[in-house]
């Protein structure tokens, strides 16, 4: 089962998110076999982190909540919240076999959450620019709950146009990069 967890910062908290990056980064090692994507979210200028984005597969619901909720910097307070739904990986391939690669400054988070009738269940024409791309959906995977999308976009306007916008009750575009250890 595929899940998605977004670690939203809390204010105030990049001193203690730098001071456990190891600790960060030892944690997600242990998970390194089941990662599809995984980085940060950064501020319009991306200077800053402003949240953690890990897709993964685990074996259930219990073991995705284990994941995002024991998860040092969550437990020591970096995080002032955690969205947590099951996915499906309409690209069937992580961000590491992703052909643009892992450099630019170019990269998006788009999360579109949803209501009503479930909207973008089909993989757009620009499939080269997806790094990851699929539904976000309820413990059980029988309802619709949104769209999750990270691509290659030349900004947030561009990048939010990948779902059909009045589809979702919200739709929040953040700046990303590809995460983990430098190589």
């Amino acid at each position: 089962m595929e899940f998605l967890t977004y670690h939203r910062d809390r204010p105030g908290s990049l001193p203690l998110r730098d001071d456990m990056l190891e600790t960060h980064w030892s944690y997600m090692d242990g998970f390194a076999q089941q990662m599809i994507a995984r980085g940060p979210t950064l501020t319009e200028d991306r200077e800053l982190p402003t949240g953690s984005v890990h897709i993964l597969d685990l074996p259930d619901p219990a073991a995705a909540r284990a994941f995002a909720f024991d998860e040092p910097t969550y437990q020591a307070g970096v995080y002032r919240d955690v969205l947590l739904r099951r996915w499906r990986n309409l690209l069937g391939r992580t961000m590491w076999e992703f052909p643009g690669g892992r450099e630019g400054d170019d990269r998006f988070l788009v999360l579109g959450l949803g209501e009503g009738e479930p909207a973008d269940l089909a993989v757009p024409a620009n499939r080269d620019d997806l790094v990851a791309y699929g539904p976000l959906l309820s413990d059980d995977a029988t309802a619709w709950l949104g769209t999750a999308a990270i691509l290659r976009a030349p900004g947030p306007a561009a990048a939010r146009a990948v779902l059909t916008a009045d589809r979702y009750a919200s739709i929040e575009v953040h700046p990303w990069h590809p995460g983990g250890r430098p190589s």
